[in-house]
């Protein structure tokens, strides 16, 4: 059916009322342990036992050798900077009133005139003073702006453009917009192969600092906006492999992952009742050849992240009643390459979650090796979520602009049982709707009670088994409804036209 104005009111209305739900979540972890507590004026020598003896920094958290059942609580209204590595069977949440206690990448607020001197005034090209992590971007006072990063190639110990790999890269030539950054580092080098070519590229770490240059039209960036937070090349959460619940926190600006996990299984990560926005753009590496040219043998330059992600093998994993938008890659994922290793998937929930503007919304995907027949996926469900604007977010300033998804699975093996995709509301999507393909059409997930609302002339996308060759590509037409029900085998689904 057509979607009116009235009705078209009534899902903002719902987006809303669930954001507000999200972000006046009251506090309610349990824990058997002891509580420690964290906030902004706290003191590291103190013994975090008590709100009036909380430790202050992120760091003394990390280093902390916690007891299973321990509490890390960190004030309401306070900001905290930097990373925290997660320990097993340890919880971390909120106490006191207020806003969700926010967790941000970077050490600082670049909004400070000092922090910036004039390198170019033809071009209106500033530079940071300090040396930096690699940034994702730049977002400027309070999420109202953001910029544009320029990522030339790495090709035979010279920056080249992308588009143009016979041109050298001239940030002087390329920064031609407003806010443009450029993140320049010859640090360290690596010859490990990728995709079979062999030549040093940058090799990067969490400690390969570099040079950040950003234009700036009207003058110095610290005098003309209030705040300018750096997202940049750290996680957030760096997640333990057993019992880690993360909950009702604000992580924002935060340039690889905000909540990461991996390996051969991580078991029981539960992040509940958090807000996580502006994640990713870092560089992950720059090796081999851009699958997204493949008949150029471009230079890759691969990009960090995902809001939560686990990579590898997981047991007892879930989000839910969280508001995640603005990620660079995914707002929330389980994958995993097997590569001759046995990997299982279960018991994954991702439940009630508001999901904006990320390239993303929820990705899966399990790439068996050839010869692989233990790996697999059983008991994902993904039940009530709204998730809204695919691909209209930040990240698409990406090179391959034409992959997002509300739900992306890829057309790997991603072999599966009791799959479950129910009840959702799915929102305009700038490319595909869902990428739901298996090998087997049994290991596609089952459709039932969800909502679509389109443009007309966008896509559904695809669903099916890849078997023998890829299901096609749906258009939202006048159709769409009985190609919803038909194809997906959701009966009972409603379907609205933009």
């Amino acid at each position: 059916m057509i979607l009116d104005n009235e009705t078209l009111q009534k899902f903002y209305n719902l987006r809303e009322k669930r954001k507000q739900e999200i972000l006046s979540s009251s506090d309610c972890l349990k824990i058997s342990g002891t509580a420690y507590f964290v906030s902004a004026d706290g003191d590291d020598s103190a013994d975090g036992l008590t709100e009036k003896t909380a430790w202050r920094t992120l760091e003394r958290v990390s280093n902390e050798e916690f007891k299973a059942g321990d509490g890390v609580f960190f004030r309401r209204g306070d900001t905290f900077r930097g990373v925290v590595w997660t320990k097993s069977g340890v919880s971390y949440g909120a106490y006191g009133t207020g806003d969700k206690p926010k967790f941000f990448g970077w050490d600082k607020n670049l909004a400070d005139e000092k922090l910036w001197e004039e390198f170019d005034s033809e071009h209106h090209i500033w530079k940071l003073t300090d040396k930096i992590l690699d940034p994702g971007t730049l977002v400027f006072d309070d999420d109202r702006l953001h910029s544009i990063k320029l990522i030339p190639s790495y090709i035979h110990g010279r920056f080249v453009c992308r588009e143009d790999e016979t041109r050298l890269f001239d940030m002087r030539q390329e920064m031609v917009r407003d806010l443009d950054i450029y993140w320049h580092y010859e640090g360290s080098f690596t010859t490990a192969p990728s995709k079979g070519e062999v030549y040093p590229v940058p090799d990067l770490d969490l400690d390969s600092f570099g040079e950040l240059y950003l234009r700036s039209d009207k003058g110095n960036p610290g005098s003309v906006f209030s705040s300018i937070e750096a997202v940049t090349r750290r996680p957030m959460f760096g997640v333990a492999r057993e019992d880690v619940k993360i909950d009702n926190v604000c992580i924002k600006y935060v340039g690889m992952h905000g909540i990461s996990g991996g390996g051969r299984c991580v078991s029981g990560l539960h992040v509940t009742n958090c807000e996580i926005g502006w994640i990713g753009g870092t560089i992950q590496h720059y090796l081999g050849t851009d699958p997204n040219f493949p008949e150029g043998k471009r230079g890759t330059v691969t990009r960090y992240g995902n809001a939560v992600e686990i990579y590898g093998g997981c047991d007892d994993y879930e989000v839910s009643n969280c508001y995640i938008y603005q990620s660079y890659d995914a707002g929330v994922t389980h994958q995993i390459s097997t590569e001759g290793e046995k990997h299982t998937l279960t018991n994954i929930v991702y439940n009630d979650n508001l999901i904006e503007d990320c390239v993303y919304g929820i990705e899966y995907f399990l790439n068996m090796t050839e010869g692989d027949t233990e790996s697999y996926m059983d008991n994902v469900q993904m039940c009530r979520n709204i998730i809204w604007n695919s691909s209209y977010g930040w990240g698409q300033q990406r090179h391959n602009t034409n992959t997002g998804a509300h739900i992306k699975g890829w057309s790997y093996e991603n072999k599966a049982s009791n799959f479950y995709i129910k009840d959702n509301i799915f929102g305009p999507s700038g490319f595909r709707m869902l990428h739901l393909v298996a090998k087997e059409e049994e290991s596609c997930p089952k459709m039932s009670g969800n909502t679509y609302i389109q443009n007309s002339g966008g896509m559904i996308g695809q669903f099916g088994a890849n078997k023998i060759s890829e299901p096609d590509i749906l258009i939202f037409d006048e159709s769409a409804e009985e190609k919803i029900k038909n194809v997906f085998g959701d009966k009972d689904a409603k379907v609205y036209t933009i």
